[in-house]
């Protein structure tokens, strides 16, 4: 695992230099917006499971502060999540173990700790869907759902558990796949929710579940942009589609990509220079 760090930058430069490096070869891992405490600066974070080359990097970093280093990947993970504070989204209440006495009366709690898996809720792009999963709920209960990319399982399992309908959850890398498995089984969500490894949407399980009343993608812009077509294609005609894992910088073009297949732009959530986008085909 390699980080690649950018400092100093305004959000307007961090914005822009998110969504250039959401196209570098190899693609990155997950991309952060972090805003520096007591200055109004922010630096960009960006995760390779293999470096980027020096000659594709260097006219994205050039006049800028930045640092590529080599991480221990268990190391990186646990150190810079264990003891995170709590996060409330809607009726939400993300938390680790050593906070299970905090949990507020009124809420749906789920407990996620420090892993090897993306989804704390902590990043605003989780906090995102969790807040548009919450309303959406209020008005009823879309199914069947389908969690793409699904991380730690946070999104699948907020679901299962407000719902108690069964959800489909899958990504592309194994190790979160259980991470997964494991997290539904600790907040009793085990048996509504199937975990599946699946490299894009192509697998049959994918394929035999649709079409979804509901779709939660949070990954990041570029294949979000990639997939559109086959998203579209498993929603059913009154589902509705959760995206995340875009800057604020990339709302548009990723809801251009959805229109061209028929879906409209009901809502949009912005935390920290994240958005997320609710979509569904209108009226």
């Amino acid at each position: 695992m390699h980080v690649l760090t950018i400092n100093g930058l305004s959000l307007e430069q961090a914005d822009q230099l998110t969504d250039e490096l959401a196209f570098i070869l190899p693609e990155p891992l997950s991309l952060s917006l972090v805003e520096e405490p007591d200055e109004i600066l922010w630096r960009v974070e960006a995760h390779f499971a293999e470096p980027p080359a020096e000659e594709d990097l260097a006219p994205i970093v050039e006049g800028h502060v930045w640092s590529l280093e080599e991480l221990v990947q268990r190391d990186w993970v646990v150190e810079s999540l264990k003891g995170l504070a709590p996060v409330r989204a809607g009726r939400y209440f993300i938390h680790g173990s050593h906070d299970r006495g905090k949990v507020p009366a009124g809420v749906i709690p789920i407990e996620i700790e420090a892993s090897l898996a993306f989804g704390t809720g902590h990043h605003g792009t989780t906090s995102g869907c969790l807040i548009a999963l919450s309303d959406i709920l209020k008005k009823g209960t879309p199914w069947p759902a389908l969690d793409l990319g699904c991380g730690s399982g946070v999104l699948a399992i907020a679901y299962a558990l407000a719902t108690r309908q069964a959800v489909l959850a899958t990504d592309i890398d194994p190790i979160a796949v259980r991470e997964t498995a494991s997290n539904a089984r600790k907040n009793k969500a085990g048996p509504l929710l199937q975990a599946q490894t699946a490299n894009g949407l192509d697998h049959q399980v994918i394929r035999n579940q649709a079409p979804y009343g509901l779709i939660l993608a949070n990954i990041l812009a570029r294949p979000l942009e990639k997939l559109a077509p086959g998203l579209c294609g498993l929603l059913a005609k009154d589902g509705v589609i959760i995206l995340s894992g875009l800057t604020n910088a990339q709302e548009r073009r990723v809801a251009a990509a959805y229109r061209l297949h028929g879906l409209c732009l009901a809502r949009r959530i912005r935390i920290g220079g994240w958005s997320t986008l609710v979509l569904n085909r209108g009226a």
